[in-house]
């Protein structure tokens, strides 16, 4: 049984914007957010993916997620489940697992 990664992206730079002077950094929040999705669904059925915002010709970022970003119409980190923006500034894992559970992830009965 061969199912489909449910994609987490994560956008976000080196350095922090100016509103988010207090809050952990991109990076940071990348790494924070898979450790905590691992602990409790079935990470096999997740993929991640992060880009910074100010490197260009990645592929499979979107390029106007990015624009919006650049011209802070949008605050990053910015945090995508499938295409759907779930969390930007300092996003909430409430809602990243909410939005992995509507997409079928299931929670990890080891955890």
């Amino acid at each position: 049984m061969n199912k489909k990664k449910i994609k987490v992206t994560v956008y976000g730079a080196e350095v922090k914007c100016a509103s988010c002077v207090n809050a952990p950094g991109s990076k940071e929040t990348y790494e924070w957010l898979q450790a905590a999705i691992a602990r409790k669904y079935d990470d096999n059925a997740i993929s991640y993916q992060y880009f910074d915002i100010h490197t260009s010709g990645q592929e499979g970022a979107d390029g106007d997620l990015i624009d919006q970003l650049l011209e802070e119409e949008l605050f990053y980190p910015l945090v995508v489940v499938e295409g759907q923006i779930v969390g930007e500034g300092n996003p909430r894992l409430k809602s990243v697992y909410k939005a992995l559970e509507a997409n079928g992830v299931q929670t990890d009965p080891d955890s």
